[in-house]
């Protein structure tokens, strides 16, 4: 049997700061509300989705290295279960979302609706109800599968029953098959139908490609954090971090492959009905405009990280792997900014209120993780594959 490793605790001192950014977060939320109430409920969708991914992700994750059968992440399978402990927080905030939905979605207004023949047509798929009826199937789908995954890899931990792997290898593929729907159909309903006239088949495959390379990069920055405080100690070695580095790169290349294909696509069609999404992108008003906006998400995204990460070297460094995680958080909550503000705004707009409620959700997220991570063991220690993991034969 393997030895137990240590437990991780929750610093007191990061357990006050993260709760000092989710009062900023609530106090910036509820001024911006008062003086501009458009801006307000755009900012917290942006928070609200690039967040959601996260908790998504690792479930997501998890998922994919049971259909797999996946030696090398037994180690590190565990940080990403605990992701999954903000998706309640993620649910109440969904019903937040909603009080500001008339804000968002020009199809919940019936009198829009009644002067739109388009939205007419559509008006079986976009209506409030069945919005709301959709993004429950993906809640229950975490709740019930992806939870019942988690909780047979805990049961592991006291009993060592090795039975419970090949349920969670038998119940993956049903997971990731209604995940993806419900993934892909949230994905159409909090973004996509932020302009209900446009439409891209390619566009759930590129918000999911964000959301495992994303997913990647916060794995990577907490096993970095436990494998320092000597948590990971003798369980994840620069292997490991490979592992995960390649996943990164590879996805990240993904993510440009689908956006690429999915503007040659639009560029060359040219249609109105298509085109104006992109035309909204590439306005050069303002400073900082929304083209200059374009042009540094294609550059930090996927031109600076490819040329910089594509070695072995940088992605068994851990310094290196630390940096490059936190660069693709950043530009990833930049591409979900790029995907939500132009609807609403000619000029990109930050400051206070984008910080204020970025910290707020980060709080949330930290101390969910962090709160869940010290209640189980950081590692599936007693998984049938550690040995092959240790060893990393595969």
């Amino acid at each position: 049997m393997n030895a137990a490793p240590r437990k991780y605790e929750m610093p007191k001192a990061l357990a006050g700061l993260m709760l000092a950014f989710v009062v900023v977060g609530v106090v910036s939320f509820l001024h911006t509300l008062k003086i501009d109430e458009q801006r307000a409920w755009t900012g917290f969708l942006h928070q609200y989705f690039y967040w959601l991914c996260l908790g998504l992700g690792g479930l997501f994750f998890t998922a994919l290295q049971h259909i797999t059968g996946s030696y090398w992440s037994v180690t590190v399978r565990r940080i990403a279960e605990v992701f999954s402990a903000y998706l309640p927080v993620a649910l109440v905030l969904f019903f937040v979302l909603l009080a500001g939905s008339g804000h968002l979605f020009e199809w919940m207004h019936a009198d829009v609706v009644a002067h739109d023949h388009l939205l007419q047509g559509k008006s079986a798929y976009l209506n409030k109800p069945f919005f709301i009826i959709r993004a429950l199937f993906l809640f229950g789908v975490c709740f019930t599968l992806g939870y019942k995954m988690i909780c047979n890899s805990l049961k592991q931990d006291e009993t060592g029953d090795a039975a419970l792997t090949l349920k969670n290898t038998k119940m993956a593929p049903l997971f990731l098959f209604l995940f993806g729907w419900g993934f892909t159909f949230v994905t159409v309903d909090l973004i996509m139908s932020l302009s209900p006239h446009w439409f891209s088949t390619i566009f759930g495959v590129y918000c999911w490609a964000g959301l495992f390379s994303s997913t990647l990069a916060m794995l990577a920055l907490w096993v970095l954090r436990l494998k320092r405080k000597g948590i990971l100690a003798g369980f994840v070695n620069e292997n490991h971090l490979h592992d995960i580095g390649k996943l990164m790169f590879a996805f990240m290349v993904f993510w440009a492959y689908t956006g690429f294909s999915q503007f040659m696509l639009i560029w060359y069609g040219n249609l109105p009905e298509e085109n104006f999404f992109y035309l909204n992108r590439i306005v050069t008003e303002g400073s900082i405009s929304w083209l200059c906006i374009s042009r540094i998400l294609m550059v930090g995204h996927f031109g600076l990280p490819f040329l910089l990460f594509i070695g072995r070297k940088q992605k068994r460094n851990e310094i290196f792997l630390m940096c490059t995680a936190i660069w693709y958080l950043i530009f990833q909550w930049i591409d979900i900014y790029w995907l939500v503000y132009p609807t609403f705004y000619k000029i990109p707009v930050f400051g206070f209120y984008e910080v204020g409620l970025f910290l707020g959700f980060l709080g949330l997220f930290v101390l969910s993780v962090g709160f869940r991570l010290s209640r189980v063991s950081p590692v599936a220690y007693r998984d049938p594959r550690m040995e092959d993991a240790l060893h990393h034969h595969q």
